[in-house]
């Protein structure tokens, strides 16, 4: 017999409640106000935990390894353990990130220290900070009667990005050396890596300058390269692998999400990492982007992983500032601005994690 019907039952007991239905309804109370309090509680807290998480807008290249980094944080978690809401736009090219950028419609992006410098000379107040020094080439067919760079003149050369493009500006810098002006005696087009990478297998141009995953695929294809862009930075007096691609936003963001940036960096770090040592992660990408082959998928790790910056940061300075004046005497203030040095604050001064040595 259940205790709430035993008054009914019993005539003695009907004026007045049994003890025991005194005592359950205390603690039923006592019960619901706990539990009150504790879904109150976990209301309050999980409210607060979201308030906590620092929003970042990331514009990125769809086809770009970005996009593969900002899949590890969150495959791992790595953006929940560092309170960070990352919210991702995918765009066709790195013209549509800078646009994006400069626009204020992202925090941060993906592009060069040549074109922040450009930014910086022209009023702007970007920073960079490096990402890596994996670099494309300049690819021709197997079967192509060129043989080096003054072979392109009067044919069609493919260029990724546009004409501020880094790989581009240094081509054009090393060429001039050869007393060869590329950019007037062959006929260049510009486009997306992705749209440029099917150009080049339909034989729509006799040479193309893609960045460097697009070139993997290529020579895969068996294209071959007539130069390698980390051949003509050490051509123009790099000393080491220059971080030409980096992270680039805003001083003024920087300065009011100084902690939140701080944090990103330091997992993108981790992400990089995992990424150049997790087989697992990179049957991932294979599926997702298609490769299928073993062979080149270990060519498009191998590229990736000796592309992570090891350098201290005073070391890619000063690489960069040789780098910087070879293009300002080629193109002068039309390609540079007016400044013929590297402004000094191009790099973010700010907290960044150097990735760990190579294992």
């Amino acid at each position: 017999m259940y205790p709430e019907t035993m008054a009914n039952d019993n005539p003695d007991l009907a004026a007045s409640p049994p003890p025991l239905l005194g005592v359950r309804r205390t603690l039923h109370g006592r019960l619901g106000q706990a539990a009150f309090c504790v879904a109150l509680f976990l209301a309050v807290f999980s409210h607060r935990e979201a308030e906590a998480a620092d929003k970042l807008r990331i514009a990125v290249q769809k086809t770009g390894t970005f996009a593969w980094e900002l899949a590890i944080m969150r495959a791992r978690g790595l953006d929940k353990q560092a309170r960070l809401d990352i919210e991702i736009t995918e765009l066709a090219s790195p013209e549509a990130t800078k646009i994006a950028l400069l626009g204020g419609a992202a925090d941060i992006i993906l592009s060069d220290w040549l074109w922040v410098a450009r930014q910086r000379n022209l009023g702007g107040r970007l920073v960079f900070v490096p990402y890596s020094t994996a670099l494309g080439a300049v690819l021709v067919e197997a079967a192509s009667p060129i043989t080096d760079l003054a072979g392109l003149k009067g044919k069609k050369i493919a260029v990724a990005g546009g004409p501020l493009d880094k790989s581009w500006l240094l081509l054009q810098a090393f060429a001039r050396e050869s007393h060869f002006d590329i950019a007037s005696e062959a006929n260049v087009v510009y486009g997306a890596p992705a749209l440029l990478y099917q150009k080049a297998t339909n034989g729509e141009a006799d040479a193309t300058l893609n960045y460097w995953n697009f070139c993997v695929a290529l020579e895969a294809r068996g294209f071959r390269r007539l130069i390698g862009m980390d051949e003509v930075e050490r051509r123009l007096g790099a000393k080491g692998p220059v971080a030409m691609v980096g992270y680039v936003f805003d001083e003024g963001f920087a300065r009011s999400h100084a902690d939140a940036l701080a944090r990103f960096l330091k997992i993108a770090a981790e992400a990089r990492d995992i990424l150049a040592h997790s087989d697992a992660d990179w049957e991932n990408i294979d599926r997702k982007i298609g490769i299928g082959d073993k062979t080149q998928l270990a060519l498009y790790r191998q590229s990736y992983s000796d592309g992570i910056p090891r350098r201290p940061v005073e070391e890619e300075v000063a690489d960069a500032r040789v780098l910087y004046r070879a293009l300002a005497k080629m193109g002068g203030p039309d390609l540079t601005g007016p400044a013929k040095e590297l402004d000094e604050e191009t790099y973010y001064k700010g907290t960044v994690a150097l990735a760990p040595r190579a294992h």
